[in-house]
């Protein structure tokens, strides 16, 4: 369990510092918006990680490492790396190198995950899938507060180049560990051949399921947390367009949204252990789909100046989403770990998590022209009606009572 607080920390440090720290540092430095925005084209790696991942699969490194660790080690050290020498560069003078240098860090980071889920996935027995992928997605938001919280603070009091490279060490607690843990014995059967590694990881996924069963896990995978994902997109547009000042926002979101989101998170995989992965899978998208109505209720209030009673509705409604979304992704993480093969981890979670990434990337593209189009209260309740057809394909690929079933049923485990 401890190793996965260390998995999520690294894993979602150098995500929210593309996120955060670089969109804040390119706007003290003087680029336009429009140049900033464009910046969001390099999580591109996220989405087709697993075109790289087999060889991750088929190739080690350093022996003496191991396969898993020794990707691990190689990305970590290349984020830190990258990181601190971001902050050397002046945007308006290398704007280029900016350029290549966060793409190579969105390639690095991208890299990190798919050897860090394998990992993850190789360590943890069955009935321990819940809380320990609770335990990582929450570590990982919680890494959210170096470069989201802490880096902004020092910007305020140091160069740019410090802040990179105070943020870069924060890696070092994820080198720790890849030193420190052991491989897994699994991670020792290597594919053959690079061809094997390539081709049967989606030959061995499609002869389980079968090809009908197998795009229906597919399909699942993608839809069900679009509706949540894509009202989420422009919520902090939202909110200012309710009448709220950025303070306001900022201060709230903090409280009423991380933390909320980390205990839901927590306490559903302890939760988890008991209920199984398909029950939480239920029980859990209901409150993720739920709390979307949330939106819709505040759309329907309207803008108003905030007083204390909007205040407080504001608080609500972040602090319902954001348990949602903590809940939610933790079944939901569960669920493509056990659905992988053992020999197969590395590329098949890629497949997974890069068509989870999708929505994010792609079509949440789309939110602010469906705005425009449809206004917000309508556009919550397209949001609402989109999140459903997840929770029904649940009969399909999550019956309520085949947890049993699910757990004889995974590939290669006892």
């Amino acid at each position: 369990m401890l190793i996965c607080i260390f998995t999520g920390f690294s894993s979602g440090l150098p995500l929210y510092l593309l996120l955060n720290l670089v969109p804040a540092w390119l706007k003290t430095e003087g680029l336009s918006l429009k140049a900033i925005g464009a910046f969001a084209l390099i999580q591109f790696p996220y989405t087709w990680k697993f075109v790289w991942a087999p060889l991750l699969d088929r190739f080690g490194i350093l022996p003496w490492l191991g396969r898993r660790r020794s990707w691990m080690l190689l990305s970590q050290l290349g984020l830190l790396a990258a990181i601190a020498w971001l902050g050397q560069l002046s945007p308006t003078d290398n704007l280029m190198l900016v350029v290549a240098l966060t793409a190579t860090l969105a390639f690095l980071s991208a890299t990190q995950d798919i050897a860090l889920d394998a990992f993850r996935r190789e360590i943890l027995p069955e009935l321990e899938l819940g809380l320990g992928n609770a335990l990582h997605v929450n570590a990982y938001r919680i890494a959210g507060l170096v470069p989201g919280s802490l880096s902004l603070i020092l910007a305020d009091r140091l160069p740019w180049s410090e802040v990179f490279a105070i943020t870069a060490l924060f890696m070092l607690p994820g080198v720790a560990m890849t030193l420190l843990a052991k491989e897994p014995a699994i991670a020792a059967g290597a594919p053959r051949t690079l061809r094997d590694a390539v081709v049967e990881p989606f030959r061995e996924f499609f002869g389980r399921h079968g090809l009908q069963s197998a795009l229906l896990v597919l399909t699942f995978i993608f839809l069900y947390k679009l509706g949540d994902s894509l009202c989420t997109a422009l919520a902090t547009p939202f909110y200012l367009d309710m009448g709220f000042t950025k303070t306001e926002i900022g201060l709230i979101a903090k409280n009423a949204g991380l933390w909320p989101s980390v205990i839901g998170g927590i306490l559903g995989g302890i939760w988890m252990v008991k209920l199984g992965i398909n029950r939480a899978l239920w029980l859990f998208g209901v409150v993720q789909v739920v709390s979307i109505l949330g939106f819709v209720w505040m759309a329907w209030l309207g803008p108003a100046p905030s007083d204390a009673a909007r205040l407080a509705a504001l608080a609500i409604v972040i602090s319902a989403e954001a348990a949602g979304v903590g809940l939610g992704t933790t079944a939901f993480v569960a669920y493509m770990a056990r659905t992988t093969h053992p020999a197969y981890t590395a590329t098949q979670l890629a497949l997974f998590t890069s068509l989870m990434a999708v929505p994010r990337t792609f079509i949440n593209a789309s939110a602010g022209w469906l705005v425009e189009r449809m206004g917000w209260y309508d556009f919550f309740w397209l949001c609402f009606f989109l999140a459903l057809p997840g929770m029904l394909l649940l009969i399909r690929v999550a019956p309520w009572n085949g947890e049993a079933k699910a757990i004889a049923a995974a590939p290669g485990r006892a």
